[in-house]
């Protein structure tokens, strides 16, 4: 018996104790290659029939599995895997790391097992054991394929194991063998006749039939075509590009990855009920006017499409919609689903399309990667990769890139087949005074675009609510340069005791990563943004108005009255000169992030209000009442639960008092302020988030030792999140700054700016106290602790995320010197952003 398996792929031995799969393992695998469960045992319990160490021991073998898939390399699971809980596991594996998961079954009799196992004095359970392994077997059989194994092979007799060949043969869509050279042509849709004149500029000599249709093309010595995909719908002549390119298939002379307009050509033509929209109707009319035998032909062909191809060794990947390095090679629906569409926000932008992440702009693999899917005024690299659909049917043109050689060609497009829904080539927006703000700007919905996280959109509604507090309260637009963001939590601890802890933001950190971070104290203080001008003329001249500068709130409200914000601002201006940062910085003018405290100097009513009368409440009455219960039950009345609960709320309103008392004391003019700078966002020309925090918390230690009597610095400590040791420092520090009193600290990758393969990683997570959330929940938010874990993170950190990305896109802006408006929007934005339905709590 032949028993193929795929290169890239993950065997799982099914079957009884006796069967032969070790046997079988070590006869057709190399010993790298078997991950045994009994040697697992072994290495963790020094046994490897103590069943006492199953569960870790295969903690353990899925451990070291998900290494080699990460790496690429096949693996073989050598366990009785009779138990579909036990199968799910290894399913679930293969499907982590986009591999094929195999099944190689052995059903022999149960007499030559239990034979077996008598002949092996280590094993010595009973036939009844085999006998219940057979059974589970035998009822998981026909389910196999159903529980996601891609390829199953079944051996019944001890000839068939014998005879066995393991034969591993590569994906279909590892042609690495294929060195070119290639023609990569971008998204055709239907246009045929642009595509006959870009064969014919690459030297492709077109073949025709007895009617005159292209039928094929034969290419120039040695060259390749390959089609990126969406070679259908909307262009006046689906059927003739089908003819052409399946001829060119045929002949050895093309390939062609699937394309997402293939694939539901596909669901179309076997009567799916599919919508027949962005051209797939007008395909459907043209095939209709074939025969059915084409059609027949068109169906298998578009069906039996790859996602993606592997090409000259591992250097080029093509794919319709790109492909992340990670997914090279690989065969699973996750890859797939990629290949063809792309990897979406879940936002739509303005016309209603999907928001797409932007991969290339992240990729730093070493092949070169051609796609399409996403049509673009013209090809433009990006970090080796290329997008090839340059709107053809659109009324652009139809492109091809000569590989190895780099070289891009392309043919116009006759005339415009097809509207687009989004305009191929953004009308330019009409000349406007840089300084003039109009209500349009900020109104209605709006996708705005950002360099570091893509396309954001801010609803109407969130406009609408933006507009109403930037006109009631906020700062002249002029002076509001930046809107900070709001900071994501970390995951919530399941910790006895602790809702938030250390230990899940620097786990985290490490899973996406990041290997350094910085913890910093947090502050008992609210979030300022100051902009200090270093004279009285700079103002004028950079921003169109009269004064030093501004402090603001993150809503952009004026933090201080103007007598206190001009003292503030001449304090801070003195600082940055003996600091020499004027200078150092080459500017006129400087924004900070920093914190201002005391917390009651914006929180004031809220804690007069709202705090102070929870306080004084539960303070008046519950030492009362427990007083009453102590009387009852020396009287011997049984209030020994009702006293213990009230023991326990009293106590806690009394935590409650002393934890916002902390966060006001008295403040004179500036005596009793204290500012802790934290880091420096822009000057003129330059911005300063791809700066590490190391040097930005230098800057605010230089600024507390010019006014120490106003700047306060901030206690940090950097960990190296793979380091235990470090990472359990920084967790008791945490620990111990809480229970003296402190609010917190915020974990932040100690590079600052920094990227995974997804995009933006948080810019940094709070961990709050256990006695600073008594604010936030309430006095008594221990006793719902478990109510609380069910709190939902996701939709705060994607907020976090966005509103971060439109704040480093303001100032950029800024520090450009672009119109106000340019920089207002961003601003703007991230007001709006922050009426999303988000607990405000987390």
């Amino acid at each position: 018996m032949r028993l193929a398996i795929p290169d890239m792929s993950l065997v799982a031995l099914v079957g009884a104790s006796g069967s032969g799969k070790s046997t079988f393992a070590r006869t057709h695998f190399a010993p790298t290659q078997v991950l045994s469960s009994d040697v697992f045992r072994g290495l963790v319990a020094d046994d490897e029939n103590d069943q006492s160490a199953t569960a870790d021991a295969f903690d353990a073998l899925f451990h070291v599995a998900g290494k080699r898939l990460a790496a690429g390399r096949l693996t073989v699971i050598d366990a009785t895997n009779v138990q579909r809980a036990a199968r799910a596991e290894v399913v679930r594996l293969a499907k982590e790391h986009d591999v094929l998961p195999t099944a190689i079954v052995f059903d022999l009799p149960e007499s030559v097992c239990v034979r077996r196992n008598a002949d092996r004095p280590d094993r010595d359970f009973g036939a009844h054991v085999v006998r219940r392994q057979r059974e589970s077997l035998r009822r998981s059989l026909k389910s196999l394929r159903k529980e996601g194994f891609r390829r199953v092979h079944v051996l019944r007799t001890e000839q068939e194991v014998a005879e066995a060949e393991v034969v591993v043969e590569p994906l279909r869509n590892d042609r690495r063998d294929l060195t070119g050279p290639f023609d990569v042509i971008g998204d055709v849709h239907g246009c045929r006749a642009e595509l006959e004149r870009l064969l014919g500029e690459l030297g492709y000599t077109l073949r025709r039939d007895d009617l005159g249709r292209p039928v094929g093309a034969v290419p120039p010595a040695g060259r390749t075509a390959v089609f990126v995909g969406d070679l259908v719908d909307r262009g006046p002549d689906t059927p003739g590009v089908l003819r052409l390119v399946m001829g060119m298939v045929a002949e050895g002379a093309a390939l062609v990855v699937c394309g997402n307009h293939e694939q539901k050509l596909v669901r179309a033509l076997r009567g799916h009920d599919v919508r027949t929209e962005h051209g797939l109707a007008e395909s459907l009319d043209q095939l209709a006017r074939e025969d059915a035998d084409f059609r027949a032909e068109v169906e298998r062909f578009c069906d039996d499409l790859l996602a993606h191809y592997v090409l000259d060794g591992g250097r080029l990947v093509v794919a319709h919609a790109g492909l992340p390095e990670r997914y090279h090679g690989r065969a699973s629906a996750r890859v797939r689903a990629f290949a063809l569409y792309g990897d979406t926000t879940g936002e739509t932008d303005e016309y209603g399309l999907p928001v797409r992440y932007p991969w290339a702009r992240d990729y730093r693999g070493a092949a070169t990667v051609l796609y399409g899917h996403t049509p673009m005024p013209e090809a433009e690299w990006v970090n080796r990769t290329l997008c090839l659909d340059t709107g053809c049917v659109f009324g652009g043109t139809l492109t091809a890139l000569r590989y190895p050689e780099r070289e891009i060609v392309s043919v116009p497009a006759e005339r415009v087949w097809y509207e687009p829904v989004r305009p191929l080539r953004p009308a330019r927006p009409p000349e406007r005074e840089p300084g003039v703000l109009e209500l349009s700007d900020v109104t209605g919905k709006r996708v705005l675009h950002t360099r570091h996280h893509g396309r954001i959109s801010v609803s109407a509604e969130q406009s609408a609510a933006a507009l109403e507090v930037m006109s009631r309260f906020a700062l002249d637009p002029r002076w509001l340069l930046y809107l900070p963001p709001t900071m994501a939590p970390a995951s919530t601890s399941k910790r006895d005791g602790y809702l938030e802890h250390p230990e899940e933001a620097l786990r985290e950190y490490r899973s996406a990563g990041v290997r350094e971070v910085v913890c910093e104290e947090k502050h008992m203080g609210s979030r300022a943004v100051l902009l200090v001008c270093r004279d009285d003329g700079v103002a004028p001249a950079r921003f169109g108005v009269e004064g030093p500068g501004a402090v603001h709130t993150r809503t952009g409200r004026a933090f201080l009255d103007p007598a206190r914000t001009a003292e503030l601002l001449g304090r801070v201006r003195s600082a940055v000169e003996a600091a020499g940062l004027w200078a150092e910085l080459d500017t006129g003018w400087l924004l900070l992030d920093a914190e201002l405290m005391p917390w009651s100097l914006k929180a004031e009513a809220l804690i007069t209000d709202q705090y102070a009368p929870a306080g004084a409440a539960g303070e008046a009455v519950l030492p009362a009442a427990v007083t009453a219960l102590e009387g009852a039950a020396a009287r011997g009345v049984d209030v020994a639960a009702l006293l213990g609960r009230t023991r326990t709320r009293a106590a806690a309103v009394a935590d409650y008092r002393a934890v916002y008392r902390r966060y006001r004391w008295p403040v004179t003019g500036l005596r009793g302020m204290r500012l802790a700078p934290f880091q420096v966002l822009a000057a003129e020309g330059a911005t300063f988030e791809t700066r590490p925090h190391a040097w930005h918390l230098s800057v605010a230690e230089r600024l507390v030792a010019a006014d120490p009597a106003l700047f306060t610095p901030t206690a940090t400590r950097t960990v190296d999140t793979g380091d235990d040791e470090q990472v359990a420092a920084a967790v008791r520090w945490w620990e111990e700054h809480t229970a003296a009193g402190g609010e917190g600290m915020v974990v932040k990758p100690a590079a600052n700016l920094t990227r995974d393969g997804r995009g933006l990683v948080q810019p940094g997570v709070k961990v709050r106290g256990r006695e600073y959330l008594r604010l936030v929940y309430g006095p008594e938010y221990p006793l719902h602790l478990e109510r609380l874990r069910e709190r939902d993170l996701g939709r705060k950190r994607s907020l976090a995320l966005r509103e971060y990305a439109l704040g480093l896109e303001a100032l950029e802006r800024a520090a450009r010197g672009e119109p106000l408006w340019r920089v207002h929007e961003c601003v703007f934005a991230v007001l709006a952003l922050e009426s999303d339905p988000v607990d405000p709590r987390l």
